[in-house]
């Protein structure tokens, strides 16, 4: 049983126990947060929304994180002209507890 949802512009395929990396949320560590569900399989039946189905991912927000950094440099040619800028994306993990 597998389900497709949504969440502020991106769509993650889950499953029941599995544990997403999303963009971070403002929830507190242990809070829960339902997700809208766009499509659901539970391998005989198939439900496609137009755009949602009625059903709700329940999932739980395990913890907040940061990602990797990232580097970007600037160079001008023939100016000794440098730029090095970084930055870290800051990431939730959600964990789902159901799809009802």
């Amino acid at each position: 049983m597998y389900a497709i949802v949504k969440d502020r512009g991106h769509q993650y395929k889950v499953a029941a126990g599995a544990r997403i990396l999303v963009d971070r949320l403002n929830a507190e560590a242990g809070s829960t947060v339902e997700l809208p569900v766009l499509f659901f399989s539970d391998g005989e039946v198939v439900e496609v929304g137009t755009p949602l189905t009625a059903k709700k991912a329940v999932c739980k927000v395990v913890s907040h994180s940061r990602g990797k950094k990232g580097i970007a440099g600037f160079f001008r040619r023939r100016k000794d002209s440098r730029r090095r800028v970084g930055f870290r994306h800051d990431h939730s993990t959600l964990e789902v507890v159901s799809i009802a």
